[in-house]
């Protein structure tokens, strides 16, 4: 490990000098494409300097033990000591997680899509609750919300929608929603009083640029047609409403919640970009098994992550164990404490794998 940071240290000056290197300032692109690298080796370069520090500390100490008779300044020396191993115990574990492998898209904006499973009506208004969930969450970061597409139900609820978050660090930290989120709760059009158990589903994408999907508008099929349900007063009157259809995939998306035909035909091809990519990624991933069962939260749509149980106010994530008795913060938005959990645990797998 060490030799590696050596090697980072290195690399890090270089890149310090090179960003105030005038001819490199000219040339905007490389001089931003050097700053991020700059960026992103600043926190292991901190923390490894850091520990360099508390190394020679507890060396001045130790040699201050050998040499020195007073007792009060040998006690002081051995204090230092202790606490210097204990930081440099917890200083080494942070280098070891900043130097696990970046998940290429944790900085990315994400397309969330939750569509309603089992349980009819009640699921879809369980899904209508999950996206205003996601919406406080998004608040809560100064993250920004944008409806890419929805389908209602007429009573509130959301057979399914598509949605996109802007925020740096979005995907990171939502990519473990991905998955079965249950809901445990008597519905309000049941009069007996019966705990009725209903599914919805969430999907986390990346945001995916052009670069990152080669998307042959050959392959794509491009439908018109007229909006309908709620919309505005353009429903039933213009051919707004697109349809995009990847030939290949056999991937369908529809938008028809702007009123401008170009802007559904952008945001319908966004969604089609991000599910390609998403698919591309599932490839890769099952090729590596080994690593993907080591994640938490691996995007898996058919893996129960969650049940939300109204009648007892209770929360529990499957996957880490976690149980959480403030069902309504959570639902609010509140949901810090869980993605931290996952995060946490999704490092300690990865650490595994690399010891």
């Amino acid at each position: 490990m060490f030799d590696r940071l050596d090697e980072l240290e290195h690399k890090f000056a270089e890149l310090s000098d090179e960003i105030s290197d005038p001819a490199v300032i000219a040339d905007t692109n490389r001089w931003r494409g050097l700053m991020k690298e700059h960026s992103d080796l600043t926190p292991i370069i901190n923390a490894y300097r850091e520990y360099k520090r508390l190394i020679a500390q507890v060396e001045d100490a130790k040699i201050l033990l050998e040499e020195e008779s007073d007792e009060e300044l040998r006690q002081l020396a051995k204090e230092e000591i202790k606490e210097g191993q204990e930081d440099l115990e917890k200083i080494s574990d942070e280098l070891k997680v900043l130097l696990l492998p970046k998940d290429p898209n944790d900085e990315k904006n994400v397309i969330v899509e939750i569509r309603g499973g089992a349980g009819g009506d009640e699921a879809a208004l369980f899904a209508y609750t999950l996206y205003r969930m996601y919406g406080h969450y998004a608040e809560s970061r100064r993250w920004k919300t944008e409806i890419m597409s929805v389908n209602e139900n007429g009573i509130g609820g959301f057979k399914e929608v598509s949605f996109m978050i802007h925020g740096k660090g979005a995907f990171s930290r939502l990519k473990y929603e991905s998955g079965v989120h249950r809901v445990q709760r008597v519905p309000v059009t049941d009069s007996g009083g019966r705990i009725h158990t209903s599914t919805v589903t969430v999907a986390v994408l990346p945001e995916a640029e052009d670069v990152d999907v080669n998307l042959n508008m050959a392959d794509v099929r491009i439908d018109i047609y007229r909006s309908s349900g709620n919309g505005g007063q353009s429903v039933n009157t213009t051919d707004s409403a697109v349809r995009v259809t990847h030939m290949p995939s056999g991937i369908v998306v529809a938008c028809q919640d702007e009123k401008s035909q170009l802007k559904n035909k952008e945001k319908a091809l966004k969604i089609l970009r991000a599910r390609l990519y998403d698919m591309e990624q599932e490839k890769q991933h099952s090729e590596l098994s080994a690593e993907r069962r080591s994640q938490i939260g691996t995007g898996d749509r058919s893996e129960r992550i969650r049940t939300y149980n109204f009648p007892q106010s209770r929360v529990t994530d499957h996957r880490i164990g976690l149980t959480l008795h403030k069902l309504d913060a959570v639902l609010n938005g509140d949901l810090d404490e869980i993605l931290d959990t996952c995060i946490t645990h999704d490092q300690a797998k990865k650490l595994q794998g690399v010891e």
